[in-house]
C-alpha cells in the first residue's frame, strides 16, 4: 500500500488517505489546501472492539488528509471514477502510482488490504469527514459574523446581544465540552450530558429569528405607497442584517452540537454511526431548506417592490432609487448569508431605472400613440367620406327622373 491513495467523497469532501509522503506529494501536485483526518483516533476507539482491532491498528498508521468539496476538489472524484454507494452515499476508490501519481483505478473491495474495504473503518471516516465539513461551516460562519457584527449600529448590535444571550451560554456549554474532547479523545457520557440538552434553546432562538424575518416581509407586502416603502425597505436593512446573523449563528451551534453528537455515537454504538450521520445530514439539509425559503420570499417581495419602484420613478425621482438601492444592499446581505452557509441560491435583482429612461420610453409612447391617433382620425374620416357618398347615390336613385325640354298633359 506504500504507493496507494485511498479516497473518499460523501458530496460534501473528499477524504484522501494513505503513508503520509505519497498523501503529501498527490495533494501538493492538485494543488488542493486540506485539513487533518484524525485517524489515530479512530483507530484508538476501533482497536477497541477486538473484532476491528486489526483494522483500527492499521487506521492509525495513515495519514490522512480532508479537503473541501469545491470545483477543483470535485475533478478528484470525476476524474478517478469513484464508484457511489447507494446504501451510505459515499464515493469510494483507489488510485496507485508513485507518490500519488494516477496509473490506474481499483475498487475497494477488489483492493488487496484496502482499509476501506473493512465497514466499520468506512463509517468512521465518513463520520469524520462530516465533523470536518460541519467545522468548516463553523469558521465561515464565524468570519461572517464577525462581518455582520461590524456594519451593525450600537442600537442594533445591543438587540442583537439580548436575543442571543441564551445561546451565548450554549456556546460556553459546547466550547467547554469540545475542550475536553480534545484533551482525552472522546465525548464521554459525562460530557455528552452537559449539552445534550442545548438543542432546544437554540431551536427557540431559531423560530424566533425566523418569525421576525417573516413579520418584515409580510410588512412590506402591506406597504403600497413609495413614498412609505422606500421607508419601509430602508428601515428593514439593519433588522434583516441582524436577524440573518442570529439564524447564521443558530446553524453554527447546531452543527458544534452534531460534531459532538457524532464522537458520542462512535464511542457508545459504532455500528449506528452511518446511519446516524446520514440522519443529522438529512436534518440539517432540512434546516437549510427552512432558510432558504424564507430568504427567498424575503427576496422576492423587495423585487416587487423594486419594480414597483421602477414604475413610479417618474412621479418620485428620489425616492425610487433609494428604494432600489436598500432592496440591493439588503440582496447582498442575503446572499452573503447562503454563501457562509453553503446555500445554493441567489437572491432577485432588480435594476434601477433611470428617470430619464423612463421619460424617454413615456414620451416614445405618447408619440406613438399620437401617430396612431392621428392614423385613426384620417382612415375614420375616409370612412366617413365613403359612406356619406354612398347615401347621397341611395338618396339620389330613390328621386323621379325628369325629361329634359318642357312637360306637356297629353
Amino acid at each position: 500500500m506504500e504507493d496507494e491513495i485511498q479516497l473518499i467523497s460523501d458530496g460534501s469532501g473528499v477524504a484522501v488517505i494513505g503513508e503520509p509522503g505519497v498523501v503529501e506529494a498527490f495533494l501538493d501536485a492538485q494543488g488542493l489546501e486540506s485539513r487533518a483526518l484524525d485517524l489515530p483516533r479512530l483507530g484508538t476507539v476501533l482497536s477497541i472492539g477486538g473484532a476491528a482491532a486489526q483494522a483500527g491498528a492499521e487506521v492509525a498508521a495513515q495519514s490522512g488528509r480532508w479537503v473541501k468539496l469545491t470545483k477543483e476538489s470535485a475533478s478528484l472524484v470525476k476524474e478517478h471514477g469513484l464508484r457511489e454507494s447507494k446504501k451510505s452515499g459515499l464515493s469510494t476508490g483507489v488510485i496507485k502510482g508513485p507518490k500519488g501519481q494516477v496509473k490506474g483505478f481499483v475498487e475497494f473491495a477488489r483492493s488487496p488490504g484496502s482499509l476501506l474495504g473493512n465497514p466499520a473503518v468506512l463509517a468512521g471516516a465518513a463520520g469524520m469527514m462530516a465533523q470536518l465539513a460541519m467545522q468548516q461551516t463553523m469558521d465561515e460562519i464565524t468570519d461572517y459574523l464577525d462581518a455582520i457584527d461590524r456594519k451593525l449600529d450600537d442600537v442594533l448590535r445591543a438587540q442583537t446581544n439580548q436575543v442571543v444571550a441564551r445561546v451565548d451560554a450554549v456556546d460556553l456549554a459546547l466550547r467547554e465540552a469540545m475542550s475536553v474532547r480534545a484533551s482525552v479523545g472522546r465525548v464521554s457520557e459525562v460530557t455528552w450530558s452537559k449539552v445534550q440538552a442545548t438543542s432546544s434553546t437554540i431551536l427557540e432562538t431559531q423560530a424566533y429569528a425566523l418569525r421576525q424575518l417573516s413579520d418584515l416581509t409580510d410588512k412590506l407586502e402591506r406597504t403600497r405607497r413609495i413614498g412609505d416603502l422606500a421607508k419601509a425597505v430602508t428601515e428593514a436593512q439593519g433588522e434583516i442584517d441582524k436577524w440573518l446573523s442570529v439564524l447564521a449563528r443558530c446553524f453554527q451551534l447546531h452543527d458544534a452540537v452534531a460534531v459532538l453528537e457524532l464522537d458520542r455515537v462512535l464511542d457508545a454504538d459504532p455500528d449506528e454511526l452511518d446511519r446516524h450521520r446520514l440522519g443529522l445530514q438529512a436534518a440539517r439539509r432540512e434546516r437549510l431548506d427552512l432558510f432558504s425559503r424564507c430568504t427567498e420570499r424575503l427576496s422576492t417581495r423587495l423585487a416587487v417592490a423594486g419594480h414597483t419602484a421602477n414604475a413610479r420613478v417618474l412621479l418620485h425621482p428620489s425616492r425610487s432609487p433609494a428604494t432600489i438601492e436598500a432592496g440591493s444592499e439588503v440582496r447582498t446581505s442575503i446572499l452573503q448569508f447562503h454563501d457562509a452557509l453553503g446555500i445554493d441560491r441567489e437572491p432577485k435583482a432588480v435594476e434601477a431605472r433611470r428617470w430619464r429612461t423612463a421619460a424617454s420610453e413615456v414620451r416614445d409612447r405618447a408619440v406613438a400613440g399620437g401617430a396612431e391617433g392621428l392614423g385613426s382620425v384620417r382612415r375614420a374620416g375616409g370612412e366617413t367620406l365613403q359612406r356619406a357618398r354612398s347615401a347621397t347615390g341611395k338618396v339620389a336613385s330613390r328621386l323621379p327622373r325628369t325629361r329634359s325640354g318642357t312637360d306637356t298633359d297629353e
